[in-house]
């Protein structure tokens, strides 16, 4: 009986969560950084030519603006510092990816945007937990604790 309990049991602590936010934050910002963001630092000019422009900015400005979504983003969110303002940029391009480039594509194309975009939605949502840069500098700048 014990076992079900405990397998049936929905509660969390807040310090399990907190540490579950802290992993799950670095899991997802180096998963995009090291697949998707490394490929366009590296092979930038080639990027160029293949990365999506819906919005007809020009390869460039597009790869630049991948790049920070998915280098600079992913790194500030790692530290957890901002966290919740670069999870609105790392959520962007995976985002528009879905919804505007991959519209009529079949939903095996479809599935990493649509995973990328639930992961920043869900960091963006839940914040940084209390094993974050966010939570020191709240602390500094507005003398206050979030995470008590």
């Amino acid at each position: 009986m014990k076992l079900i309990k405990a397998i049936l049991n929905t509660s969390i602590s807040q310090a399990t969560l907190d540490w579950v936010l802290l992993g799950y934050r670095i899991a997802i910002s180096l998963s995009i950084l090291s697949i998707h963001g490394a490929k366009k630092i590296i092979h930038f000019e080639e990027e160029i030519i293949h990365i999506p422009d819906p919005f007809h900015m020009g390869g460039y400005v597009a790869t630049i603006i991948a790049i920070f979504a998915n280098v600079v983003c992913a790194i500030f969110i790692a530290m957890g510092l901002f966290t919740r303002f670069f999870a609105l940029g790392a959520l962007s391009i995976p985002l528009i990816g879905l919804l505007v480039v991959h519209i009529n594509d079949p939903w095996a194309i479809k599935d990493v945007p649509l995973m990328y975009s639930i992961a920043f939605l869900i960091i963006l949502i839940l914040g940084p937990g209390r094993h974050s840069l966010d939570r020191i500098v709240s602390k500094k700048w507005f003398n206050k604790e979030y995470y008590k």
